[in-house]
């Protein structure tokens, strides 16, 4: 997919990773094409799947969600079935806000936010409840945030 970006569209990836909310007309004046170019292209870079969503990105604090962690899942086995029914479970939790299949000790390593941490440990005794599978978990509770984001540069 990289390999069809041109300089406009990595421009025009880069502006609205950066802010979301900016209109054809206000992108048009920043890149130098024309709204209705800017809008054939960002529909391109949707239907492409190289524009996966646009969201808001909220302050967890300020919605009473204050803890952060960070989840190393060990599993027993790797078979498809019950693979696919721990990927189901964290898939369908919202207070998981990503989950990646990692190498080394930990097979998983998710990231919960949650107000507390007796809601953090509730949602862990639902994960083992739901997940025989698991056989262990680590935690680590993120005591400040350095930096936060999704931001996938994209060079020119």
């Amino acid at each position: 997919m990289a390999g069809k970006l041109d300089g406009l569209d990595r421009k025009l990836l880069t502006e609205l990773q950066q802010d979301g909310s900016l209109t054809s007309d206000q992108l048009a004046d920043r890149i130098g094409l024309s709204p209705s170019a800017i809008s054939r292209r960002v529909r391109r870079l949707e239907t492409d799947g190289i524009i996966e969503r646009r969201l808001a990105v909220v302050d967890p604090t300020k919605v009473g969600q204050s803890a952060l962690f960070i989840v190393g899942i060990e599993v027993e086995r790797e078979r498809p079935e019950l693979v696919q029914k721990l990927r189901a479970w964290v898939g369908g939790e919202p207070a998981i806000q990503q989950a990646y299949y990692v190498t080394g000790t930990a097979d998983y390593v998710i990231f919960v936010t949650a107000p507390d941490i007796a809601a953090f440990d509730s949602l862990m005794s639902d994960m083992m409840a739901a997940n025989p599978n698991v056989r262990r978990f680590t935690t680590q509770v993120v005591m400040s945030t350095v930096k936060r984001g999704l931001f996938v540069p994209v060079d020119s």
